[in-house]
């Protein structure tokens, strides 16, 4: 446990180095993504998750834990598209930094598999920084993936970056409880593979919504969630789809 603890701390040193050139490079590519947004195909998405974390004190005061669990419906929400469970262990450097390894399992069917539904698998490393300032809580989210593809004929490993900004503004002339939500995330691929993935912008969200707490443990946020798919060198096109995003987060 004392390797793992060490590792996770080596970690987090090595993403503070890197946060510079990370965040420069997002925020880049963010704002061409709506000049890439050429010709493409439109669909209506609904998504549900929950989001539980809580704390190994047991173990290490500085150890966390995570579980996402998210349904994605798509085809104008008519049949399952994608799922997506989330386990992941965190250490925080500080109440403000946070470093995590995790595994991703995603099941992917129509009409975002072509062919065939497919097995998404991807181990991933993430520093997550957060903090209060007077007019809300601001949270960055650098993560790297590395995804392996139940796709016959495929042995590649692919590499991908994402970085997510999020405010959250609270509403206190509508009531202590709500808050208003908005956040950003860009993947970018970083290798082209034999499944048809090729290096850059490779997909971005952007979120809007309303968040509210139901207790000191768990909150809500709904809202709608634009989900922009780059399909570069593809004869397929590329996909905007507009979901109705609803997760629950959980504290314990």
């Amino acid at each position: 446990m004392q390797y793992m603890c060490n590792y996770l701390q080596n970690l987090g040193i090595m993403f503070k180095n890197l946060s510079a050139v990370i965040v420069s490079t997002a925020l880049g590519l963010m704002l061409t993504v709506p000049a890439l947004a050429g010709d493409r195909v439109e669909d209506f998405h609904s998504w549900a998750a929950i989001e539980m974390t809580g704390g190994m004190s047991r173990i290490n005061p500085n150890l966390k834990y995570k579980l996402f669990a998210q349904g994605r419906f798509g085809d104008n929400s008519t049949r399952f598209t994608q799922a997506l469970i989330r386990p992941g262990i965190g250490y925080a450097i500080n109440d403000k930094v946070t470093v995590w390894l995790g595994y991703d399992w995603v099941p992917t069917s129509r009409p975002l598999a072509l062919k065939r539904p497919f097995n998404d698998h991807r181990v991933w490393q993430q520093l997550s920084l957060r903090d209060n300032y007077s007019f809300g809580t601001v949270i960055s989210r650098t993560r790297l993936e590395q995804r392996f593809f139940d796709i016959p004929g495929s042995s590649d490993v692919a590499y991908r970056y994402r970085q997510m900004f999020k405010l959250s503004t609270p509403m206190p002339s509508v009531s202590p409880r709500f808050s208003f939500v908005v956040w950003n995330e860009i993947f970018i691929d970083l290798n082209s593979m034999d499944t048809g993935i090729r290096s850059g912008l490779n997909q971005n969200w952007g979120f809007a919504g309303i968040g509210y707490r139901l207790n000191k443990k768990t909150s809500v946020e709904m809202g709608y969630l634009n989900q922009f798919i780059n399909r570069p060198q593809s004869p397929r096109p590329d996909q905007m789809n507009h979901v109705l995003a609803v997760t629950m987060f959980v504290n314990f």
